[in-house]
């Protein structure tokens, strides 16, 4: 059931903060109610909803006109501010309900021009419809009950048999201007109602305030609930999980097969893994082919996850047979292509043809997409459709638009903007793994790499410094943690990053300590811990990176994108030995050599590995304090000190990560060390 979340206390918190008058009050309660209902994802997830409030404002002549705040584009309704919910005039809008028809073009172009404010982002497509509803407050959700009812080949009865009038039905239109007609006549035919059912799409209500409509919400689809509560079969067991092991490989294959679907240039794209006992249940049904037919649990789905998931049983899990899948579902997505576009008013660019979810027997529900935030929602609308299918088919059956509509709303111009237009970030889609991920030089590659478009997955040590690490990058990046220098610490790594974005393509094996100590009196217990850390873990990660390369090679089964690369934070002291550093030199050294040696063997499979040598970088390895005890021994202040370059200008970990970034992109590259110390003639390659 969903829980009813008004708060005294929040709604008074609101109305304070707005200041004074009784617009800003009514303003504040329709955020507050805004988020309340996109705090729950069985009310809305992704976009799936919007909310108005008929109210006035005060023009530029100082004149009180009525207005429709309603939600804007790109605005989610859980954060939503007041700004998310821009003024229209509403004269202008209710006049358009005389018009015998209107473009989409032209319901744009109006809904802008009586904006209050011409920088407000735009309107919502369903404007109109919330305009033509005579209600003060106006919510629209894509509730997961509802949405199994709005796809019952009964719908009408079932809601008659819920309730009675107090819900009309308004049968399939595409959002726009002739949805609003026909919900706007609906209403007219019965304006006691509380609410809309529209079929195949979601569920209307309203009320005089944001309270009222709230509360409405929540018992109408609290109803529905309950109503199918009684119907719901026991769950299933959910399938044996594959393990480990065999995920990850399964999971790297998948990513490449996906791949296969792309044009050869074409970045691989980033899973969203949902392996929890539901997903792994659903995954089992006897009948998931058939489902998988069916269409989308609401045409707004259909952007985000295509017309059907791919299924691949366990028998199918190999990457020759995933690849064979994703060309046979590439293939029918043509064909669905071909067979409407020529119907469309006008002409349209075939999308990629790859799948936006993958139901995988034995593992759960994969979410698809080419950044970890598309994966990320499309993994989440595949669980909540998951639920649908089920409980429709309970409940009667699942029966959703057909391919035709389909087509209309995928490849309509006003869905397609909520995707964006603009141009890719270059590492856009790229797994990035960075050990030593918290530290200085960690964190300022990860900051760089994700700002170039990557997935970031940070390894360290587990504690405060890795989970604020990973706050400042944001949700969409992850990270795992660990000693790196525990045996099999590099393959879990490895594999817990595979678990959340499908695989790696960049690894850069940054970690290290710098451990002091005379090499003629050194205790043999600190060189080897020295190696493990400094040469060891390096080799480790390289060799479970390398082994997951060739699993996504293997599923794309084409050179295709770069199969991955490998950058190594090296260090001067590989080639400049310091007094007292041999125990950090030696290992380091040793790294250096097997940078060279590994892009000699990889290049024919066209993996790339490069370095860095950097020098005095404020980080773990060049405390404050050994900066303090270094300038002292050379009678200089530590900015001298950490100037002393040819340059004569300190070296910050971004510049550090700026290089490694450059590596990264220099796609004909390999085998090569760059040197980032301001200019330092003795540690020079040269």
């Amino acid at each position: 059931m969903i829980a009813n979340r008004w708060n005294d206390a929040e709604a008074q918190a609101f109305v304070a903060a707005a200041g004074p008058g009784p617009r800003a009050r009514d303003l504040a309660l329709r955020v507050l109610t805004s988020r309340l209902i996109g705090r729950d994802p069985d009310l809305v997830m992704h976009g799936g909803g919007n909310t108005s409030l008929k109210s006035t404002a005060v023009d530029v002549f100082g004149e009180e006109v009525e207005v429709l705040h309603i939600k804007g584009s790109g605005w989610d309704l859980e954060t939503i501010e007041a700004r998310g919910l821009p003024a229209v005039r509403l004269a202008p809008l209710l006049r358009l309900r005389a018009l015998p028809a209107l473009s989409d073009e032209a319901m744009v172009n109006v809904q802008r021009l009586n904006l209050l404010d011409p920088g407000a982002p735009n309107p919502s497509v369903e404007t109109l419809l919330h305009a033509w509803i005579p209600h003060r407050v106006v919510d629209h959700t894509h509730a997961t009950a509802f949405l199994v009812l709005a796809n019952l080949p009964d719908v009408a009865a079932v809601t008659r048999e819920l309730f009675g009038d107090r819900l009309t039905l308004v049968p399939y239109v595409m959002p726009g201007f002739d949805l609003a007609r026909a919900a706007a006549d609906a209403f007219d035919r019965n304006p006691d109602a509380e609410g809309l059912l529209l079929v195949n799409h979601g569920h209307f209500a309203w009320g005089p305030d944001a309270k009222s409509s709230y509360d409405r919400i929540i018992a109408h689809t609290n109803l529905v609930e309950a109503w199918l509560a009684d119907r719901r079969p026991a769950p299933l067991v959910p399938a044996a999980a594959l393990p480990a092991d065999r995920l990850a490989p399964v999971l790297a294959q998948l990513r490449g097969a996906l791949a296969s679907a792309l044009p050869d240039t074409a970045h691989l794209p980033v899973l969203d893994l949902r392996s929890g006992g539901a997903e792994r249940a659903f995954c089992a049904r006897p009948d998931l082919e058939d489902l998988a037919t069916r269409g989308v649990a609401t045409p707004d789905h259909v952007i985000r996850t295509k017309t059907e998931p791919l299924v691949l049983r366990q028998a199918a899990q190999e990457a020759g047979a995933m690849r064979a899948a994703v060309q046979a579902y590439a293939d029918r997505y043509r064909a669905y292509f071909d067979a409407h576009a020529p119907q469309a008013a006008q002409p349209k660019t075939m999308l990629a043809p790859m799948p936006g979810l993958v139901w995988l027997e034995g593992a759960g529900i994969v979410g698809v997409g080419a950044t970890a935030a598309a994966a990320r929602i499309a993994a989440d609308i595949g669980c909540q459709s998951a639920r649908v299918r089920a409980d429709a088919e309970a409940a009667g059956g699942f029966r959703p638009i057909g391919p035709k509509d389909l087509f209309d709303m995928e490849y309509w111009s006003l869905e397609q903007a909520k995707l964006g237009s603009g141009k890719a970030p270059p590492l856009q889609g790229r797994v990035v793994l960075v050990t030593g991920g918290a530290g200085a030089i960690g964190l300022a590659a990860a900051r760089a790499f994700a700002a170039q478009g990557g997935s970031v997955f940070l390894v360290d040590r587990p504690g405060a410094g890795l989970e604020a690490a990973l706050a400042a990058l944001g949700a969409d990046h992850a990270g795992h943690g660990c000693d790196i220098t525990a045996p099999g610490a590099a393959a879990a790594a490895v594999e817990a990053c595979t678990a959340r974005f499908g695989g790696i393509d960049i690894l850069l094996s940054n970690a290290g300590a710098a451990v002091t100590g005379d090499i003629a009196t050194l205790d043999d217990r600190v060189l080897r811990d020295s190696f493990e850390l400094n040469f060891f873990a390096h080799l480790a990660f390289a060799q479970a990176a390398i082994a997951r390369f060739r699993d996504q090679a293997a599923g794309r089964g084409l050179r295709g994108a770069e199969p991955g690369q490998i950058l190594f934070n090296v260090s001067k002291q590989a080639v400049n030995p310091g007094r007292g550093f041999a125990a950090y030199g030696l290992p380091k050294a040793t790294t250096f050599f097997l940078l060279r040696q590994l892009a000699l063997e990889l290049g024919a499979e066209g993996i790339r590995v490069n370095g860095i040598n950097a020098d005095r970088i404020r980080s773990g390895l060049l405390s404050d304090q050994m900066i303090a005890a270094r300038s002292a021994a050379r009678g200089v202040d530590p900015a001298t000190y950490m100037a002393g370059n040819l340059l004569r200008a300190e070296v910050e970990a971004r510049h550090v990560a700026e290089a490694f970034v450059m590596l990264a992109r220099a796609e004909r590259t390999t085998g090569h060390v760059m040197t980032v110390d301001g200019g330092n003639i003795e540690a020079a390659l040269r």
